[in-house]
């Protein structure tokens, strides 16, 4: 934790709206990202990042010094959003594992596409396909940890792995193609 970080952390415990508006503006941006990837479009990232703001103010005394506070912050933020996907209504899991073994194949072409247009892509995959592929693309999770926090078998997380790759490799293949045929 830097000396800057501390002094955030400090003003905002104290209550001081200058250091929870300067902890929002530091973190704010990267964590709109983080929260886009686990939902459907700019306003229930939104919706996810108020939230987990929230829960950060709500349980910063909990948090120690140990360890990276952007990271801690990066978990609030992670674990709301899975949080909302979990919900009864928001039933976001298949239970089909026969694919699970299945790789996508490699497509050198999609190196050149633009990072936001494959963001905007992954925002399309399904709720539960979209989780799991960032829990474990992106945040680095084994399935294990990721049907922990879901709630599902390692198998379904393997399952909507596969899935969501085959999804994202299909989309992303028919827009190089349609992209190409135009020029």
């Amino acid at each position: 934790m830097t000396e800057q970080e501390r002094n955030i952390v400090q003003g905002c415990l104290k209550g001081d709206k200058t250091f929870q508006k300067l902890l929002y503006n530091q973190y704010s941006q990267k964590m709109y990202s983080v929260c886009l990837r686990y939902s459907q479009g700019q306003d229930q990232a939104k919706d996810f990042l108020q939230e987990g703001f929230i829960r950060v103010f709500q349980n910063l005394a909990s948090f120690k010094g140990d360890g990276s506070f952007e990271g801690w912050i990066r978990r609030i933020m992670v674990n709301g959003c899975l949080e909302a996907l979990r919900k009864p209504e928001n039933k976001i899991f298949h239970e089909d594992v026969n694919d699970f073994e299945s790789e996508l194949s490699y497509l050198p072409e999609m190196r050149k596409m633009d990072v936001q247009f494959v963001l905007k892509k992954i925002q399309e995959l399904a709720p539960g396909y979209r989780a799991v592929f960032n829990l474990f693309i992106v945040e680095g999770y084994q399935h294990q940890e990721i049907a922990e926090m879901l709630g599902i078998s390692e198998s379904t997380s393997k399952s909507q792995l596969s899935r969501a790759r085959k999804i994202l490799q299909e989309m992303l293949s028919g827009e190089y193609s349609h992209i190409h045929e135009n020029e």
